[in-house]
């Protein structure tokens, strides 16, 4: 009995084969800065993209110094030293669900279909996208200073440590974000990863000390604050910009980074390569 094949599966996995073979890194770096240059085209036409990194960002600093700072602090100003920091942390890690439920709509639409044709990296339409939302971290980060800024914060780290809490801020954004793109490659649709990253991101936000001192807490919410990945951002951030000092935590949030870094970037290129 001879089987039956399918002619289109079976003229496409050779191709497949060839298309997908290694690639040299200077190619692969090329390909990476070409769809890192359409997703800046795509940000451009569509602005409201951005909504996320620059009106929350104000919104909250405004909402949170205000309402807060008299509660927490004795004064907004007062305040304000510990809000931006955790402003700024808090803006990276929400911002990093947009790429997840960018790359769902993507395949949703089958834009990656068209990319199986081109003899490119496996890594490329990933990474590309990745590359340009560190716009979106930077824009969000420094927004958040420049209101905090207005309303009356004076970062004691000075240009240093303002850069410093930046580049961490967009690091730790560009982490955090393989975590949702894994998440967009097994969700069903966009809207089911944003619920699954909501029910993520509450309580890593705002069980932490990104909004109020740790001293202010019980003792059982001191101990899950401590163990909070987030919390060790938001005092490196502190740190850096408050001090411009080089702490350990700054080593601890840039460890965890790594950690992610290492454990989703594989097991994203691993289930995108199966869905497309």
């Amino acid at each position: 009995m001879t089987a039956i094949t399918n002619p289109a599966r079976a003229s496409r996995r050779p191709a497949d084969r060839t298309i997908r073979a290694s690639v040299p890194i200077r190619d692969i770096l090329v390909q990476t800065t070409t769809f890192a240059w359409r997703a800046l085209l795509k940000m451009r036409r569509n602005p409201e993209q951005l909504a996320d990194v620059t009106f929350m960002p104000l919104v909250l600093t405004l909402l949170f110094g205000f309402m807060f700072g008299g509660a927490v602090a004795g004064g907004m100003v007062g305040y304000l030293p510990t809000l931006i920091p955790g402003i700024i942390a808090y803006s990276a890690v929400t911002a990093c669900v947009a790429a997840g439920a960018q790359l769902r709509e993507d395949m949703d639409k089958g834009v990656f279909d068209r990319f199986r044709s081109l003899p490119i990296a496996r890594i490329a339409p990933l990474a590309g996208p990745m590359m340009a939302d560190l716009t979106r971290y930077a824009l969000a980060a420094s927004l958040s200073l420049t209101m905090g800024i207005i309303m009356g914060y004076r970062p004691a780290g000075g240009v240093p440590g303002v850069i410093g809490g930046v580049l961490l801020a967009m690091v730790t954004g560009w982490s955090l974000a393989w975590i949702f793109m894994y998440i967009g490659t097994i969700a069903k649709s966009s809207q089911s990863v944003q619920s699954l990253s909501i029910m993520v991101l509450l309580p890593l936000t705002f069980v932490s000390n990104a909004f109020v001192p740790v001293d202010s807490l019980p003792d059982w919410l001191k101990t899950l604050v401590g163990l909070n990945p987030v919390s060790h951002v938001v005092t490196a951030l502190r740190d850096l910009l408050n001090n411009g000092a080089v702490t350990p935590a700054v080593g601890y949030a840039l460890l965890g980074c790594v950690v992610v870094v290492a454990i989703f970037v594989p097991l994203t290129v691993r289930s995108y390569s199966k869905k497309v």
